[in-house]
């Protein structure tokens, strides 16, 4: 595994004891990048740079350097990629913000950071009308927008949605992750991030292998997925919820915010109505709208992407032989699919997705699938 030449110095610097990010980010603007932080002198750090004795004391100690050395033996042995904000692989679009990572860790391809990115988030606890919604649109900017990417949490409910409804419509998608790599959280869903990197897509964090893990990750977490984006659509999203905290990230960096909206009685979609009531999201129904939205303009060749259509003849083979094993009446969970299919869970995964975007069959709680009727 390469890393950038900045690497060891970033990683050094974000493990700095009680820099913190707001810190990291002011050195880095104020020297440039994390090598000529660590090359600066004791009155620069203190005089120009404005930094409390202890912590620049600390810096010039270059007391971190033995664990970042650690870190970057821990990432070649997993496979991780790092990315400091130096790098030319760095997306230019989160370093437009005033709090992005000093490094990034990431599984996948860093080609895709450059695309048009789109975030899409919402609850854990998605409805169907909620699902509905994020197949419908992805599938309708799959035909517009060339070099599209879908941008989301790997989370339940929502965000999964996300995932599996660009990689149905062979969009590349990025799961940006409260953990460090190469784990995933929910561990449910780790059979979905193989997918996502098999099929193209990226995964990844700003959480390196020594952080201790706190709750408040998941909300930093939001930063990234808005920063990361030309725009966040909030699909569902209850009175309070992490997508709002995503959408609140995306309005105060000027990236534009939109929702879907929802009947007024449907507890799920308070906080995206709300979102609109309020102009601090967009209303948007269609792709079009979501095109109109970010001034993406039509793609000059669509890539005319087609739903699978519904009838078994129109399944590709292997997927009419995973659906053969669904009982009619009753639901079946992934592993005895997995047992009975006799196949990679990642490859299992990428068949479901298939035939749960066919309609085919539907995602229960507890990694249960239900055959639906024709």
């Amino acid at each position: 595994m390469q890393f950038g030449s900045m690497a060891l110095e970033a990683i050094a610097l974000q493990m700095v004891p009680g820099l913190g990010l707001r810190g990291v980010v002011h050195l880095l603007e104020h020297f440039g990048n994390a090598h000529e932080v660590f090359a600066a002198s004791l009155d620069a750090l203190i005089l120009k740079a404005e930094l409390r004795p202890d912590l620049a004391k600390e810096i010039q100690r270059r007391t971190t350097f033995a664990a970042a050395e650690r870190e970057l033996a821990y990432c070649a042995q997993h496979g991780i990629r790092v990315i400091a904000s130096s790098d030319p692989d760095y997306p230019a679009r989160l370093l437009e913000t005033p709090d992005y990572p000093a490094v990034l860790y990431m599984q996948g391809d860093p080609s895709i950071l450059s695309q048009k990115t789109l975030a899409m988030v919402g609850t854990r606890r998605a409805t169907p009308y909620g699902e509905e919604q994020c197949k419908r649109l992805v599938q309708e900017l799959s035909e517009r927008v060339n070099n599209l990417v879908i941008v989301s949490g790997l989370a339940f409910g929502i965000d999964a949605a996300s995932h599996r409804a660009a990689l149905a419509c062979h969009l590349p998608t990025i799961a940006v992750i409260a953990n460090p790599l190469p784990n995933v959280t929910p561990a449910f869903h780790r059979s979905l991030a193989r997918t996502i990197l098999d099929l193209g897509g990226a995964i990844i964090t700003e959480q390196h292998s020594q952080a201790k893990l706190r709750g408040t990750h998941y909300l930093s977490r939001n930063r990234i997925i808005a920063g990361l984006s030309a725009g966040t659509i909030v699909v569902e999203s209850p009175a309070r919820g992490g997508s709002l905290n995503t959408a609140n990230h995306a309005d105060s960096y000027n990236r534009t915010v939109m929702a879907v909206p929802g009947r007024p009685t449907d507890a799920t979609s308070l906080g995206t109505n709300q979102l609109i009531r309020s102009h601090k999201a967009q209303l948007i129904t269609s792709g079009a709208d979501i095109v109109e939205e970010l001034m993406w303009d039509f793609a000059e060749e669509p890539m005319r992407f087609s739903p699978k259509a519904s009838s078994a003849e129109d399944l590709s083979s292997e997927e009419a032989r995973v659906l053969g094993f669904f009982p009619p009446n009753d639901p079946i969970e992934g592993e005895a699919l997995q047992q009975l299919a006799g196949i990679e869970a990642g490859e299992l995964t990428a068949l479901l997705i298939g035939l749960e975007l066919s309609g085919k069959i539907r995602l229960l709680p507890g990694n249960r699938y239900m055959k639906l009727c024709d």
